[in-house]
């Protein structure tokens, strides 16, 4: 890990002269900078020998026996790692001794770096709100004290700890790798860990402050990464999108998981979580260390009291609200810690946010969720490097102020409010948002449907409660949002004809002027909430499209007929979609939806699903049955859609179940393949 606290400050470094976008200040600095970078390389290269690898593994695997109570079976895995690495690295007698010395000189380094790192963001705290000639000054000063840490890195770097002969860390890693195989998994996973590059394990670790408490979407993790600066910014590319493909290489390693009852949210799972908590010197239930800079508490189980000033990240997801005294422990930790990036409240139920977030100028990421906010303070219009903005779920009649318009460095807006259709009005001028990538949440009317047109930037876009009155504005602007990805429109609410006893809810509200609608080339999640009268002929050629929500559509035609050969559609979501009482064949023909992964279908009037023909839904993983309760039997053909590892049953006919039993139901042979089954929240291992 000390390597990647050296190339994430090398990283922070090269932030600074991006920043500094005015020529005769970067002039003042930038060379000072460039050799700092340089000698750092050269303290990367030393921290990269093989021996600190084997050192660091060894540490990580004893850290580990510490704080884990093991089975008797994973524990001697454990000692017998420890002894190879000892005898491959040919310093066992003396492995102690170098270790020590390692520890102590990698103190000095982060130590040295960490100061550096509190000066940069004090730095940038103060030009922000200098004139041009303080700017200057500050800029030559700063100048002077980049030399000065250059001149400690190299007093330390002279006092580096002799090494002698290293091995091969190549052959160190295959013949671990040859000893410890799936026999030993826990050191297996250990080795896997260990392998990580150094943004991976940085990323594993702040995903890792969600564990518990509250599953994250893959956009939410994204948005988390960029702000704790894990992607390093480079011409013509994306943060985002590097912190998403460092996300979609943990998936593929087994060191995320995703939640198989809910769609694109994400976990750490056992035993890398317990990996990361040993990395970081620490367990779930510690007491939170005064010199800590990055903080989780879950379910409020630590105090918010007792943290320092140079505080970097803070992520509290309290149980049920925090108490008064954790409310005024959360005021007093605001005031001291001038340094704080990422700020993440859930489930804190706050009335109000207290003036003092506006004192947080290098605050990049602010969470608050499931709050009773009716407001943000005047003072948000001070957080000119706030890059998220996120008020998902706040009291009810929640509007967003003109001070919001001030932060020119916003990539991502998410809001909802609990009342009418959860529509957030959003001021006049949105548009002057020149960064935004994310804007969900939004009522379009009064003028807003037209400055859409003009964020051409966006990439993700949600509108509530769409009407008449300005849908043909609306869609006109989305079309010209050439980067959008992910789109999701929602009806008005009828609310003088809507009958909550009846069964087609949203029934007169209809999603309005949609076959003038051409959707955005790069399109890859659609969501469409409302009465469609037909279904949209261009779905059938968004070919980049994954995601698919349709939901109160209230269609009377097959919905399946243009989307089962969209060629890239992994997610279809069907909530109240379709109002016929029957679904045949046609539904799903042989090679129908060909990467189709997860299918969820919501109806009170389906009665009948009689067949899906051989070959159809070839990659199915869940397939998720909710409210059907007149659905009677599962269609012939279900036994061979070979694939399936998980089916829902939530709130179906008993009648359903019970011909499904394993225990002489005569339909259970359609789903005896299946690995997983849940019922009404139960979950059975093969039933």
């Amino acid at each position: 890990m000390a390597v990647s606290f050296v190339t994430l400050f090398q990283w922070r470094l090269n932030s600074v002269l991006l920043l500094l976008d005015n020529e005769i200040l970067l002039l003042g600095v930038k060379d000072q900078i460039l050799s700092l970078v340089s000698k750092l390389d050269e303290v990367g290269s030393y921290l990269g020998d093989p021996l600190f690898w084997t050192l660091h593994a060894r540490e990580m695997a004893s850290s580990f026996l510490t704080l884990y109570e093991l089975e008797m079976k994973e524990k001697d895995q454990m000692v017998s790692f420890i002894r190879k690495l000892d005898k491959v690295t040919g310093v066992s007698g003396d492995v102690e001794r170098i270790w020590a010395c390692y520890k102590t000189w990698v103190s000095e380094i982060r130590g040295t770096l960490r100061e550096a790192d509190d000066y940069i963001d004090e730095f940038i705290m103060k030009v922000y709100v200098q004139t041009e000639q303080d700017q200057k000054e500050s800029t030559a000063e700063f100048g002077s004290e980049i030399e000065i840490i250059k001149s400690r890195v190299s007093e330390i770097m002279n006092r580096k700890p002799q090494l002698g002969f290293s091995p091969n860390l190549e052959d160190i890693k295959k013949l671990l790798r040859s000893k410890f195989d799936e026999e030993t998994p826990l050191v297996s996973c250990m080795l896997s860990y260990m392998n990580l590059t150094y943004d991976l394990k940085l990323s594993l670790l702040f995903c890792c402050a969600f564990r518990w408490v509250y599953r994250k979407t893959k956009g939410d993790l994204v948005r988390v990464l960029v702000a704790a600066g894990l992607t390093q910014e480079k011409s013509g590319e994306l943060m985002e999108d590097k912190a998403q493909e460092n996300i979609e290489r943990l998936v593929d390693l087994g060191m995320l998981e995703e939640e198989v009852s809910i769609w694109d949210s994400f976990s750490v799972p056992s035993p890398y979580y317990e990996f990361s908590l040993t990395v970081m010197n620490a367990d779930s239930d510690s007491i939170i260390p005064p010199t800590a800079r990055h903080v989780s508490i879950l379910e409020e189980a630590n105090t918010i009291t007792g943290m320092n000033s140079l505080l970097h990240s803070l992520f509290i997801s309290a149980k049920d609200g925090l108490s008064e005294a954790s409310s005024d422990c959360l005021r007093n930790v605001l005031h001291n810690a001038k340094l704080l990036r990422l700020l993440n409240l859930e489930n804190t139920k706050l009335k109000n946010l207290p003036d003092e977030i506006g004192q947080l100028l290098n605050l990049k990421y602010l969470g608050v969720t499931h709050s009773e906010l009716k407001e943000l303070p005047e003072s948000i219009s001070n957080l000119q490097n706030l890059q998220t903005l996120d008020i998902y779920w706040s009291g009810c009649e929640f509007e967003l102020s003109n001070g919001v318009l001030n932060l020119a460095q916003l990539r991502h807006l998410k809001m909802f409010q609990p009342s009418d259709d959860g529509e957030v009005r959003v001021p006049q001028g949105i548009s002057r948002l020149r960064n935004l990538q994310t804007l969900e949440g939004i009522y379009a009317g009064g003028g807003i449907a037209e400055e859409l047109g003009i964020m051409t930037q966006l990439r993700s876009l949600e509108v509530r409660r769409v009407s008449e009155d300005h849908a043909d504005e609306l869609y006109f602007s989305v079309m010209k949002l050439t980067r959008l990805q992910n789109l999701s429109l929602l009806v008005e609410r009828e609310r003088e004809s809507y009958d909550s006893s009846s069964s087609l809810e949203y029934e007169n509200s209809i999603l309005p002027c949609l076959e003038s609608f051409s959707p955005p080339p790069l399109l890859q999640t659609l969501e469409l909430e409302g009465r469609l009268i037909e279904m949209p002929l261009w779905l059938g050629s968004m070919e980049n499209l994954t995601t698919l929500r349709l939901c109160y559509s209230h269609l009377s035609e097959n919905p399946t007929t243009i989307l089962q050969f969209l060629p890239n559609l992994k997610y279809l979501q069907m909530f109240k979609a379709y109002k016929g009482r029957r679904m045949e064949k046609e539904f799903f023909r042989a090679g129908g939806f060909p990467k189709l992964e997860h299918l969820y279908i919501a109806s009170h009037n389906l009665v009948e699903w009689t067949e899906i023909e051989e070959g159809a839904l070839p990659c199915l993983k869940q397939l998720s049955i909710y409210n059907c309760m007149e659905l009677m039997v599962l269609p012939e053909g279900l036994q061979h859609v070979t694939t399936l590892q998980i089916l829902d049953l939530w709130n179906v006919h008993e009648d359903l179940i019970r011909r499904l039993s394993p225990n002489g139901g005569p339909e259970n042979y359609k789903i005896k393949h299946i690995p997983l089954v849940k019922y009404l929240g139960h979950m059975s291992h093969g039933f």
